[in-house]
């Protein structure tokens, strides 16, 4: 009886939802189900983080309305926080943004500068959000091909000048999600040169700032000279580093006018981060570096668990550098979603199918890396007792 709005009609089904739909089959059948679909963190928000909440809460100041641009003390403590990490200075009052989580700036951002029939470019596979925000806002997307032959990075050589001419935005993600591939910072300066000649805001999706491996250190675009000058923003989520992903906190921080513009957009229909949520984020953003290395050394440890053990049932993977997941090629022949299907029937793991990321993640799958060693050496055992392998 009611119609959806044609926008809507042009986002599929969130991939979730549909492995949801196959889990509970499984589970219908009796089967106990290993979940490595979702990338959400098994592990508890630190101690010091809870603990501030706790303090926060019942502290009555911080039972009103949030103001939009967020606390003063959080801010301030996001652009330490940047200068610590990568040598970058913020203004608080001006280049720096709290979030309902990262993923809701990303969502909005595209209603501040997109119009019917701009285009934003986007590498694919990628995230949902970093398409299906500017679809929502009457945008186009450009899709740019992350291939193996170049390490599942874009080559801008191939956008076409009549696209990039026309492109308003660049969202990006690395260390990637779905691909954990990584990017030098060779790569960072080749994409402002990029942006710069075609009068391109850039927007990078960095959620996986910390989950690095093996020495490697994932580069801020801000780091590179002129980025923010030219037109950058950088997303920062506090759910992966601090294992506050139930908590919906991020940021965004980079060039003033365009935080002003998702600021904007803010304001008109939302009311910001609890203030609470904010303390204890100020509490995560100011824990030891010991921290990241414990939590990089688990999250090291999972990794070679899952590699190790695919490589053993015929894959051929090499262990990604960064982030909480593995991307990894389905048997030949075979579609993803019908791999995943068929893995969940008769192992009971989920894995996400490289179709959830787009198209182009057709012939992969994903491992979320979010469940104990112990756990993830089931999985494969599973695996190998259903008989399924890299053929």
């Amino acid at each position: 009886m009611f119609q959806e709005s044609d926008r809507l009609k042009k986002i599929p089904p969130y991939a979730t939802a549909q492995l949801e739909v196959l889990r509970a089959a499984a589970e219908k059948k009796g089967m106990s189900v290993i979940d490595l679909g979702i990338g959400s963190p098994d592990l508890p928000t630190p101690q010091p983080v809870v603990d501030a909440a706790i303090a926060a809460v019942k502290n009555p100041a911080n039972h009103g309305y949030p103001t939009f641009r967020g606390k003063k003390a959080f801010r301030e403590a996001i652009a330490a926080w940047y200068q610590r990490r990568y040598g970058v200075e913020l203004n608080p009052e001006t280049e720096v943004l709290p979030l309902i989580g990262s993923k809701e700036g990303l969502a909005k951002l595209p209603l501040a500068f997109i119009n019917p029939g701009d285009k934003t470019i986007v590498p694919q596979p990628a995230y949902p959000v970093h398409t299906r925000g500017t679809v929502l806002a009457g945008g186009e997307i450009v899709e740019v091909p992350c291939l193996p032959h170049a390490g599942f990075l874009p080559e801008w050589n191939t956008v076409s000048a009549e696209d990039a001419d026309a492109a308003k935005l660049l969202i990006f993600n690395f260390p990637s999600n779905p691909t954990a591939a990584v990017a030098p910072r060779s790569f960072y300066e080749d994409t402002l040169e990029f942006a710069k000649r075609h009068k391109i805001m850039l927007v990078h999706d960095l959620a996986y700032a910390d989950l690095a491996f093996d020495g490697f250190k994932p580069t801020s675009l801000l780091e590179i000279p002129g980025a923010k000058e030219h037109g950058a923003l950088e997303f920062h989520t506090m759910s992966k580093t601090y294992n506050m992903a139930g908590w919906r906190c991020g940021f965004v921080v980079g060039n003033a006018e365009m935080i002003n513009g998702l600021y904007r957009v803010k304001t008109n229909m939302d009311y910001g981060v609890p203030n609470f949520i904010q303390d204890a984020a100020i509490a995560a953003l100011n824990l030891p570096d010991s921290h990241v290395a414990e939590l990089v050394e688990v999250y090291r440890r999972r990794r070679d668990v899952v590699v190790e053990g695919l490589n053993k049932l015929g894959w051929k993977l090499e262990k990604p550098q960064a982030t909480m997941y593995v991307w990894a090629p389905v048997p030949k022949g075979e579609a993803a979603y019908d791999f995943v299907a068929r893995v969940i029937d008769t192992a009971g793991v989920v894995f996400t199918p490289g179709t959830g990321f787009g198209a182009l993640g057709e012939g992969y799958f994903r491992v979320s890396l979010v469940k104990p060693e112990a756990e993830l050496q089931a999985a494969i055992d599973r695996l190998e007792k259903a008989g399924i392998r890299f053929a």
